[in-house]
């Protein structure tokens, strides 16, 4: 690994190439980052005028759903006007493409890519300013803790590859003072393990960040006073479940910290050390609709309007409002439960996936069992679920009765004790699996 002071200079010289306009938007986040909630909510409308003009003068799917709609950007009066454009959702992004994207040039853009991984995978133009509001957003999220984004840090991200793709790999992360894991076998762990004792952050998917602590905590060589240098640790594009809270916190000593957003919608909220996610309301707007599914406007989606976008997350927004202790009057989201997903189907009735995820939910806050899993289905009313834990009576109660709680007798659950929890690779974690539908 290079220095720090080295790795802020490489930081410096390569966000003035790729993201010119990034050390300005910092700047504008940190200024309003404790304003009170009426110059938040000035500020969020502001922009959120400034940037459906754009889209309804520069792209053409805009363009003809506003004139249809009889909507005008220049006449809106609050947050709420915004809510007369229809949502969209993804096949709307990926069947209308060209035609969202802005007929405007744009001195720099990247092209992006969702990974596919909850459905079919999404091409847009990103121009510039949108990269660099989404860099500075995490930045300024980074300051909470004291951590600065060119400081030693693990990544557990991507997925081995070979060839000249490897070497890029390698060159990139060397540039970012950053070591990544691909393997997650316990002759690899542990090595990294060492990595981590000096460095300042870890991030990467979350079920991987628990796959390193469970390891960590397990073979008994390092406690949380041999971390003492790590100061985040950031699960994201998974929910964080509690059995990772608890491991995490036993291996490094603090506590996993969530962020929340999407390549297509940007980064929507950050935990603060206080414990509540805060929205980023300088640059998005964050509603739910009767389903409670993440309802998300973009404002620096400029090159491929992001509007009233449906990315199917079940949240839930804390309504209560006010100024956190931590010193934010940013709105906060109460409960963030992951994607909807596919359904369960019971001898009658039919349940949302993430039912499963209410029930460990319950048993961590409820009872103190932590408990990891992952279910699977091949026929209606029989549902076969693995749980990494191994037999205790104590939470096998508690499963037991919380299972009955939500599904009955509509539904027949085998479970497998001290289970393994399969993951593709380095990719998401699918808690409920189904070949039905």
């Amino acid at each position: 690994m290079i220095s720090n002071l080295i790795s802020k200079l490489v930081f410096m010289i390569g966000a003035k190439i790729r993201n010119p306009s990034l050390w300005g938007v910092y700047q504008e986040l940190k200024e309003s980052e404790f304003s009170p909630p009426e110059e938040l909510l000035r500020l969020q409308l502001e922009k959120a005028k400034e940037f459906l003009c754009f889209a309804g003068k520069n792209s053409p799917y805009y363009r003809v759903l506003f004139q249809d709609i009889g909507f005008t950007p220049e006449n809106i009066q609050c947050i709420e006007d915004v809510r007369k454009i229809p949502i969209c959702d993804k096949k709307i992004l990926i069947g209308e493409n060209e035609k969202i994207h802005a007929q405007y040039f744009f001195p720099k853009k990247f092209e992006a890519e969702t990974s596919g991984t909850s459905g079919a995978a999404l091409k847009f133009s990103k121009n510039e300013r949108w990269d660099s509001t989404n860099r500075a957003t995490m930045m300024r999220a980074y300051d909470w803790y004291g951590v600065k984004p060119w400081e030693v840090n693990g990544y557990l991200w991507g997925f081995n590859i070979s060839g000249i793709n490897a070497y890029k790999v390698k060159i990139l992360d060397f540039l970012q003072n950053r070591r990544r894991l691909f393997n997650y076998q316990p002759e690899e762990i542990l090595p990294f393990a060492r990595f981590l004792k000096k460095a300042s952050f870890l991030t990467g998917y979350s079920s991987m960040i628990y796959e390193i602590a469970k390891a960590i905590n397990k073979a008994g060589e390092y406690s949380p006073d041999d971390f003492k240098k790590l100061k985040l640790v950031k699960g994201t594009s998974e929910s964080i479940l509690e059995v990772y809270r608890k491991e995490v916190l036993e291996a490094f000593g603090i506590r996993m910290t969530s962020e929340y957003g999407a390549a297509e919608a940007g980064l929507i909220a950050f935990e603060c050390p206080a414990g509540k996610l805060h929205v980023n309301i300088e640059n998005i707007i964050l509603e739910t609709n009767e389903q409670n599914e993440a309802i998300v406007t973009n404002f620096s989606s400029h090159s491929f309007p992001i509007i009233r976008y449906n990315l199917g997350d079940i949240v839930e927004l804390d309504k209560a409002g006010g100024v956190c202790e931590c010193g934010r009057a940013h709105p906060t989201i109460k409960s963030l439960s992951g994607r909807k997903g596919a359904s369960v189907y019971g001898n009658s009735n039919i349940f949302p996936a993430l039912t499963f995820y209410y029930v460990f939910k319950n048993i961590a806050l409820e009872s103190n069992v932590f408990l990891n899993y992952q279910a699977f289905q091949h026929e209606k009313g029989t549902v076969y679920l693995k749980i990494e834990q191994y037999w205790d009576d104590e939470a096998n109660k508690h499963v037991l009765a919380q299972l009955q709680e939500y599904f009955g007798s509509d539904l027949c659950v085998e479970i497998e004790w001290g289970a393994t929890i399969v993951s593709d690779g380095n990719k998401k974690t699918q808690y409920f699996n189904t070949t039905l539908d």
